[in-house]
């Protein structure tokens, strides 16, 4: 198979209806599109990914009037949420329609929807008029794609096109809310915080049950791992430079750390929002400069930055360290 790179979206939305493979720009990150509907679809874009099939994906409308196309109810606190944050980076989870096939949800009850903020991924699925499964486009574990070249570098060959059209903003999956119980339950953080969210609904509560992850993507396997070991570090003072003495070192953050003439590749972030956009795509440069490991500065503090340690900390494996694995 052949990746073709296309500019219009109705040659997108032809390739979706007909059950191909569509990569598009959200304004978080890169989806891998395919027809929720079809499981010969789906089924083809867990092959391209090399996605495990008990990790469900989000379900992309286009707008709230779509939702029947995924979902058997919308209960009121998911229609607050999604009014309030939507078009946005937020995902809920709501009762699965069965016009969803089982393989999107690995074969639970419930489904995550989103309608993204990016108005030319809304343009591709009003136009394409189909609900669309989209978990990032890129290979199973590896950071996620925030340019169409990514993109190509990890799925070209196993998917049919990619949508070149304007990159994503946020650069972090969006935040995934449980709405099929009593109180809505933050399964994911994102750029929406639980702050955000106690806002609308004040009985929003981070979850606490391990079991109610299987109900969101990107909790249960390695995410966001380059080829190179991660090390995430709290404070500059944690690193000791002596543990890179003949290796060559990548190192991103907010500051600089002393002796960083001694670094091969560096990237400096002038806040949270940049270093958020940038993250995925540092790591990846940093893979591609053929670095021994990458030294990560954690980001700290609530919302945006605690969604980005959340990927920090699984790029380095789940747990922050400052020595070498």
């Amino acid at each position: 198979m052949q990746t073709r790179l296309i500019d219009q979206i109705s040659d997108a939305a032809e390739i979706l209806r007909r059950g191909g493979l569509v990569a598009f720009a959200t304004e978080t990150v890169f989806g891998l599109g395919a027809d929720a509907r079809s499981g010969e679809a789906i089924e083809r874009l867990f092959a391209a990914k090399g996605r495990p099939s008990d990790n469900p994906l989000i379900v992309h409308l286009s707008d709230m009037a779509q939702y029947r196309l995924a979902a058997r109810e919308l209960p009121p606190m998911a229609e607050k949420i999604l009014r309030a944050f939507s078009p946005g980076p937020v995902t809920v989870v709501l009762p699965k329609s069965s016009e969803i096939c089982p393989s999107v949800t690995a074969g639970l009850d419930s489904v995550g929807i989103r309608i993204p903020a990016a108005a030319a991924a809304r343009e591709l699925l009003r136009v394409a008029g189909i609900p669309i499964a989209a978990p990032s486009a890129n290979l199973s574990g590896r950071p996620s794609c925030t340019t169409w070249q990514s993109v190509l570098e990890d799925l070209d060959g196993r998917i049919d096109a990619i949508l070149t059209l304007p990159a994503p903003h946020v650069g972090l999956e969006s935040t995934v809310v449980d709405c099929t119980g009593p109180i809505p339950l933050l399964l994911r953080p994102g750029a929406i915080s639980l702050d955000d969210l106690q806002r609308i609904v004040p009985t929003a509560r981070q979850s606490s049950d391990p079991a109610a992850s299987r109900a969101s993507p990107g909790l249960r396997h390695p995410h966001y791992q380059p080829s190179v070991p991660v090390v995430l570090i709290h404070a500059l003072d944690d690193w000791d430079s002596r543990q890179a003495e003949g290796q060559a070192v990548a190192y991103c953050g907010m500051d600089l750390p002393s002796g960083s003439q001694n670094f091969s590749f560096i990237q400096q972030f002038d806040s949270v929002e940049t270093y958020a956009q940038g993250f995925y795509e540092f790591l990846r440069a940093a893979d591609r400069a053929g670095v021994d490991f990458i030294l990560v500065q954690s980001a700290r503090g609530p919302g945006l930055a605690a969604a980005l340690f959340d990927r920090q900390s699984r790029a380095a494996g789940g747990a922050a360290n400052c020595e070498l694995p």
